[in-house]
């Protein structure tokens, strides 16, 4: 996964979620439950297919791909990039 804003990129292993990867490298991240419900994280995606875990975001946006609850999804595409 790469950071837009900075130009970082961040590998998150099968065992790890991606919250938990990206607040190794921006610790003043904005989230909240953790379990895809409350939307403080959602993220907006900049390239890359994110893989939908949540339960916010209706199908046609979730079809859509522009944007991701960082909690709980993760990428189905060998490169996702973020807006972070």
């Amino acid at each position: 996964m790469q950071l837009a804003r900075t130009g970082t990129t961040v590998t998150v292993p099968r065992d790890r979620r991606l919250i938990e990867a990206l607040k190794d490298v921006l610790p003043g991240l904005s989230y909240d439950c953790e379990k895809g419900y409350c939307g403080a994280c959602e993220t907006r995606v900049l390239a890359g297919t994110p893989e939908h875990r949540d339960s916010i975001l209706s199908e046609d946006e979730r079809a859509a791909g522009r944007s991701m609850m960082i909690c709980v999804g993760r990428c189905t595409s060998e490169r996702l990039v973020l807006d972070l």
